[in-house]
């Protein structure tokens, strides 16, 4: 049958990602506690396009995954973005790898067990040289107290829900649960998934003893993060969904380490 995306093209435009987009497909990513975690991601896959081509072969992205039922690991989306790159005859390949990561918590006080999940996502490219660059990112719900409303109020103090969105590149294996436990240990407090009276007096007082803006969120995250050999790059973002404002409350590190 004619081949119509391997025609021709005569415009000499390249284009610098084409392929798939929200993908949906299980894997199997590591797991501290359990080893191995299954879960249901959606994916990204680009690779580039010569001027002189039409089109890519996007049935090759869903082929080659299938082909590999990946685990995701840095080892993992290395091999995949390689297939890529040979496969659709391309000199660069692009990987996003988004998914719900589970971990169990007890709550603070009465120890009742609980899933919580946390939004996960695997970034990797593969350049024209074979140099392969990999990101990991957690997106973690935190509990944020107003030190501003604590100072000037008689009673009580403002709090919300805030999302921190930490994306990592590093020297070797970074659990994601590390990145998660940093994210929430420099919370107001933690979000939990099931409080009993007991734990829910302990969170708000928790909370309410542990002041923070966005700012300071963002700060000390980044200070432990520099403080640590092993991470080369860190984007680090907090969003307060503001209680008593029509609108967010927003603040936002990115740091290329010297190391």
């Amino acid at each position: 049958m004619k081949d119509v995306q391997s025609q021709q093209d005569d415009r000499n435009i390249p284009i610098d990602k084409v392929g798939v987009k929200n993908l949906r497909y299980p894997i199997t990513v590591l797991d501290r506690k359990n080893s191995r975690q299954n879960t249901v991601a959606t994916i990204n896959m680009y690779v580039d396009l010569p001027h002189s081509t039409k089109g890519t072969h996007m049935s090759r992205f869903v082929e080659l995954l299938h082909l590999f039922r990946p685990e995701i690991s840095l080892k993992g989306i290395a091999n995949v973005l390689s297939e890529m790159k040979a496969h659709l005859n391309a000199a660069s390949a692009h990987i996003e790898v988004t998914f719900p990561y589970f971990i169990e918590k007890h709550a603070p006080v009465s120890g009742v067990p609980g899933l919580m999940d946390y939004t996960c996502r695997i970034l990797g490219s593969s350049d024209a040289s074979e140099k392969v660059d990999i990101v990991s990112e957690v997106i973690v719900p935190i509990s944020s107290v107003c030190p501003c409303s604590k100072e000037i109020s008689e009673m009580g103090a403002h709090n919300q829900r805030g999302e921190v969105r930490l994306s990592t590149r590093f020297r070797k294996f970074i659990w994601l649960e590390d990145m998660i436990r940093l994210v929430e240990s420099c919370a107001s407090c933690e979000v939990y998934s099931i409080l009993k009276r007991v734990d829910e007096k302990f969170v708000t007082e928790r909370g309410f003893d542990n002041p923070k803006f966005v700012e300071d969120v963002v700060r000390d995250i980044a200070m432990r993060l520099d403080q640590d050999p092993n991470i080369t790059w860190f984007s680090v973002s907090a969003e307060n969904f503001e209680s008593i404002h029509n609108h967010s409350a927003y603040a936002h590190i990115v740091r290329k380490k010297n190391v």
